[in-house]
């Protein structure tokens, strides 16, 4: 049985496949189709076909292809979920997640937002999510997403087709220097020019994935995809188990003594800490030290937690910025030190953090290099507890103050409906296990300031602070947790830029409620002018009718223009079981004047 290529398009007919859609059946061969028969492609006649040499059908010959190991390899490393589109230099990979039951593609309607789906998945499960797409367009349209990844430290692999190699070069259709692209992006960055290396070359990814925490980009050429391979034939890396790292003795002691020392300690937790919330919260009793979060780490303890401040940075509240600047030592755990969190570094510092380069933040503090999940034991166990009575009481007192200054902003008449009365509604009807993805702006800014988290969780585009997030972080949160309600707080600008792929989270149904705080502006950008003395330019929005959109995408849209109205929306949405728009007719301005 032979195969014949089609020289003006490429198309392969396979004598022993036939053609099932046109009806020619299995073992025809191609002397015996009509004379009148057709490329089922191009419509060329049969004229323009040539026999393929023997080596050339490698890819119909053999059951195991290079793209074959590589899918098994990913599953084997627990990988279950793709992102993508796919295309002519990845279909050789697509087949073969096609024919493994143990990847889930997922097929969206930009490449970013895949990659931002796959950060968010990380960020939410700790678990890898890959990237596939094609060579050249695909590949750059992942940019934004990966680099959000990258400066949040979120594990993900981008997988990407390439063309095939001996077309290499100047003139080549959809290719582009991959390595040399990546290359800023990534922690890990290759090309499995040989078949030998797929699997070397694959576990290296993955290995400076997990430890790095960052992206790895591997580029594999058509050709390379579809070659037979054995995976007996591969060498292969194992990952560690554990990476927890504890730091010296003698560096614990010195951290311990400015710890005894300090008369009115407090702790900043960041995201490097949430996972250790018990712990911290721990640590905060023993040392009568009041406590205080980044924006990302919201939501590790309850914001009714006694011990809780608020949030310190541009997103906070003043007492936080109080607690902080009289305290005469700060001991930060997981703290990235982003200009946005503006804590101050001229203190004496206890300062934990894994990322030895993040360490040395302060001239007048202790580092210590280690995970939050070894370290904070050991100053519990090593310090002394502290007798302050008056802690707690002070704590609720700042608090009394500030969730009495946001129920006065959240006036429940205002027309438009006023972005504070917004959050508190969401904050008193998104159930405790809730998953909550945000968008940058207006949105994001009311959301850290104002909402008043229990147990949910949230997920954002951190330092790289890139709009259209919200909704493939939300996506990501329900085909990760399934079982839970999911919601997407989003502006008009930032679902604007993403509102393609609300069809994805129907075509998977994905139940979610996406709740757009519509002020027909791009209304941070509104503010930023204001805080910078130039008038408001350029900020305006033409909206479509995101309603009509939700039905015309096979989802609900509810339009809200009234307070009153707003809770009755959010019930029907959560009730609905389908992805779900609620837009929200929202004042513009910040704070009236």
């Amino acid at each position: 049985m032979a195969r014949w290529r089609c020289q003006v398009c490429g198309y392969i007919y396979d004598e022993k496949q036939g053609e099932p859609k046109t009806g020619t059946p299995a073992g025809t061969a191609f002397a015996s189709l009509p004379p009148d028969w057709r490329c089922p492609v191009c419509q060329a006649g049969k004229e323009s076909f040539v026999q393929e040499k023997e080596e050339g059908s490698t890819a119909a010959a053999t059951t195991t292809t290079v793209s074959d190991v590589i899918v098994q390899e990913l599953v084997d490393w627990g990988i279950t979920l793709v992102f993508g589109i796919p295309g002519s230099s990845s279909l050789g990979l697509v087949e073969a997640i096609r024919r493994n039951p143990g990847l889930r593609y997922i097929v969206v309607r930009h490449e970013g937002n895949g990659a931002m789906a796959a950060s968010a998945y990380n960020k939410l499960t700790g678990k890898i999510a890959v990237c596939l797409t094609i060579a050249g367009p695909g590949a750059t349209n992942l940019a934004t997403g990966l680099y959000d990844a990258k400066e949040d430290r979120a594990s993900v692999l981008s997988l990407n087709g390439q063309v095939e190699k001996q077309y290499g070069g100047p003139g080549g259709f959809q290719e582009i220097d991959q390595d040399a692209f990546f290359r800023p992006i990534t922690v890990y960055n290759n090309t499995i020019y040989h078949r030998d290396l797929a699997v070397e070359i694959l576990t290296k990814a993955l290995k400076h994935a997990v430890v790095d925490r960052g992206v790895a980009q591997v580029s594999v050429p058509n050709n390379v995809q579809k070659e037979p391979l054995g995976a007996h034939t591969c060498a292969r890396e194992s990952c560690l188990s554990s990476f927890r790292i504890l730091p010296d003795p003698a560096e614990v002691q010195k951290a311990v003594g400015l710890i005894n020392d300090a008369e009115n300690p407090a702790i900043i937790a960041g995201w490097g800490a949430f996972d250790q919330s018990d712990a911290v919260v721990r640590l905060a009793e023993r040392l009568k030290a009041p406590l205080v979060t980044t924006f990302r780490a919201k939501g590790m303890v309850p914001d009714a937690h006694p011990w809780l401040v608020g949030i310190h940075g541009s997103i906070g509240n003043p007492f936080a910025h109080d607690v902080v600047n009289q305290a005469d030592l700060l001991i930060t755990l997981g703290v990235g030190f982003s200009k946005q969190t503006a804590l101050p570094t001229d203190r004496p510092m206890v300062q934990v953090d894994r990322d030895v380069l993040k360490l040395g933040i302060s001239p007048r503090g202790v580092n210590l290099w280690g995970d939050c999940a070894g370290v904070i034991p050991l100053l519990i166990e090593k310090t002394k507890e502290k007798k302050k009575p008056d802690v707690l009481p002070r704590i609720a007192e700042m608090k009394r103050k500030w969730l009495a200054q946001m129920e006065r902003e959240a006036d429940p008449y205002a027309v438009p409906i006023r972005p504070p009365y917004i959050i508190r509604t969401l904050s008193e009807m998104i159930p405790e296990d809730g998953i909550i993805s945000i968008d940058v702006g207006e949105n994001g800014w009311w959301f850290g300031r104002n909402f008043q988290m229990k147990r949910q969780r949230f997920v954002m585009s951190g330092y790289l602070g890139t709009m259209g997030f919200g909704l493939p972080g939300a996506i990501a949160a329900k085909l990760a947790m399934p079982s839970r309600s999911v919601f997407c707080i989003t502006g008009d600008g930032g679902f604007s830029m993403a509102m393609a792929d609300f069809v994805t989270a129907v075509k998977y149904s994905l139940p979610m409620v996406v709740v757009i705080m519509n002020n027909h502006e791009l209304g941070m950008i509104r503010v930023e002018q204001m805080m910078e003395q130039y008038p408001n330019f350029g900020t305006d929005l033409l909206n479509p009718d995101f309603t009509a959109f939700a039905e015309a995408s096979g989802g609900s849209g509810i339009h809200v223009e009234r307070p009153e109205l707003l809770a009755p929306a959010l019930r029907e949405g959560m009730s609905l079981n389908r992805p779900v728009i609620i837009d929200v007719e929202t004042d513009p301005r910040r704070f009236p004047l």
